[in-house]
């Protein structure tokens, strides 16, 4: 089941023993997590945090039986709980406990991989999932939307009375990538930043945290739009600011072959959205939208020419000994004529 406000606020309105909130990301199921937390301690709780991917069953056991001084519900938190680190008996019997606990509540989260698009959930794991949706409430934490995005960072800003406007939360979007972590202290450090007034778009601009992929996607960008020179401007930024050419290479990787996606889905009439899809991308199809507008300026022969002379320069960097700055900086050209040539 798909985490829902509306059944997460019912299931703490009729005091469900059991919160299990599972994602790709764990920052994504800590949060929901959390607040569950917060909100059981606002009606009077005492809280025991068993860290690790499998505290023991004895030790959940004790966590769970305690007795609280005041007569309150004890609250025990699994935080990144892993079922496949238990032995199916322990499991078992962990799942026992969660069942027979009279004076606790339980709220747990968990991290799982993905595989185009979905949790890969195995045996154990669908096995405390069941067993959590039989007691309480369990859900899956999905990547939010880009919009979602932007309404949750706007939220965060509103939290300290500082406005943030759509357009520059979409800029803060665009430079610091989908990590919601990383994008929650961005607009932390803004805000204060703007002394709680309003993030700007040219603040964001100039004092907002890059990530390499946001920065070698702008430098892509310059390429397409026929910018070569600048384009080498911002190579040699990366560059001197110690960016290893293997890492800028593995960026440039990544951005190519999201062109080339999108614009053989378009070949096929399908949208970058049906893209995001088929391919399993995590997180919101906010990249491939832009990677669709930059792609509409290429044919496909072009893309895999690009694709080529990148496969080339990995190769280099890994055995050739020429130094891989001279080696970058040549592929950044070759590729600027790549987009040119018909």
């Amino acid at each position: 089941m798909l985490h829902s406000e509306q059944k997460k606020q019912a299931a703490l309105k009729s005091g469900a023993p059991v919160f299990y909130f599972y994602s790709s990301d764990p920052f994504l199921a800590r949060t929901q997590a959390d607040k569950v937390t917060a909100a059981l301690l606002q009606e009077d709780g005492e809280t025991t945090r068993l860290d690790g991917p499998a505290p023991s069953v004895e030790e959940i056991v004790m966590a769970a039986g305690t007795i609280s001084f005041f007569g309150t519900r004890r609250i025990v938190e699994l935080p990144m709980l892993q079922p496949t680190a238990y032995s199916d008996k322990d499991l078992s019997e962990v799942c026992d406990v969660l069942a027979s606990a009279e004076n606790a509540v339980f709220v747990i989260s968990s991290v799982f991989s993905q595989e185009r698009g979905k949790l890969k959930l195995g045996k154990m794991a669908k096995k405390l999932i069941e067993t959590c949706e039989k007691l309480g409430y369990a859900a899956e934490v999905a990547q939010p939307t880009t919009q979602e995005m932007r309404r949750i960072l706007r939220q965060r800003a509103e939290e300290m009375n500082t406005a943030l406007s759509e357009s520059a939360a979409g800029v803060l979007l665009e430079r610091c990538g989908q990590d919601l972590f990383l994008l929650e202290n961005e607009v932390d450090k803004l805000a204060a930043a703007s002394g709680y007034t309003e993030i700007t778009p040219s603040l964001v601009a100039e004092l907002s945290t890059q990530n390499l992929e946001a920065d070698v996607f702008d430098m892509v960008r310059l390429i397409t739009g026929k910018n070569a020179a600048k384009a080498c401007e911002k190579l040699n930024t990366l560059l001197r600011l110690q960016n290893e050419p293997i890492a800028i290479t593995a960026a440039l990787i990544g951005s190519y072959v999201d062109l080339y996606r999108v614009k053989s889905g378009a070949v096929l009439k399908k949208g970058y959205g049906q893209v995001h899809k088929d391919f399993g991308y995590k997180g919101s199809d906010y990249r491939l939208k832009k990677s669709g507008e930059t792609a509409a300026r290429y044919t496909l022969p072009q893309l895999e020419k690009c694709l080529d002379i990148l496969l080339e320069l990995d190769k280099g960097l890994k055995g050739s000994p020429v130094d891989g700055a001279v080696q970058l900086q040549t592929a950044l050209c070759r590729l600027a004529a790549a987009g040119v040539s018909r």
